[in-house]
């Protein structure tokens, strides 16, 4: 069957408007890194590809965010010489996958077994090389939730949708807590936002730099 969601466009489009908008006026890096809608080809094409191998049909809230935003390319940041910063991942749970690239986890090879254990989702962001995720942020009918090939595939939804998710990213940066949406919290480096956690940074040289939001 088809993964069919109740989805409020209004709610999803509104969320990412305005994240794009904060990115625009505090991380302009991270706003040049996203790319235009993706086609209605690409999106049918992804779709088409997902009833004819797994049964199942494109969650309406991406192929509705895909017509937003197609992606992102990383920006050159000169001043990055140890290549820690990415512009694309401004999100807590990464960078926004293309209908490509965010197919290619989720398509069992020909022959081989669905990793995912045929659950009706999608990898929508991954913190990963994007061109071999192993892990990130899946979504699905039920909602939006943690996928890992190192663990559980598919874990238990931690948002109803992926509009809540947005909402929340939005919420986080404008609102808070810093931590509203896990240990990783909002921060500005070189025009780029990074979530991080000050306490145990995973940067190194761009660290003294990173400044939190909150």
């Amino acid at each position: 069957m088809p993964a069919e969601q109740n989805i409020d466009s209004t709610h999803l489009e509104a969320a990412w408007r305005n994240i794009t908008a904060w990115l625009a006026e505090y991380a302009p890096l991270s706003r040049a890194s996203l790319l235009p809608p993706a086609s209605e080809a690409e999106i049918e094409h992804a779709d088409t590809l997902l009833r004819e191998r797994l049964g199942f049909g494109l969650p309406a809230e991406l192929g509705q965010l895909w017509r937003l935003c197609g992606g992102v390319e990383h920006q050159d940041i000169g001043a990055d010489e140890q290549g820690e910063i990415f512009s694309g991942q401004f999100f807590p749970d990464g960078l926004l996958l293309a209908p490509a690239k965010a197919l290619a986890p989720r398509l069992p090879g020909p022959g081989t077994e669905d990793l995912w254990g045929g659950a009706e989702v999608v990898p929508w962001l991954t913190g990963d090389d994007e061109d071999a995720p192993l892990q990130g942020s899946y979504i699905g009918a039920r909602g939006v939730g943690k996928w890992s090939f190192e663990d559980n595939p598919v874990g238990t939804p931690d948002y109803p949708s992926m509009a809540a998710y947005l909402e929340n990213v939005y919420r986080t940066l404008t609102v808070g807590p810093a931590n509203l949406m896990g240990s990783d919290v909002p921060g500005i480096v070189w025009g780029c936002l990074i979530w991080d956690r000050p306490e145990g940074s995973w940067l190194t040289d761009a660290a003294e730099h990173w400044s939190p939001v909150h």
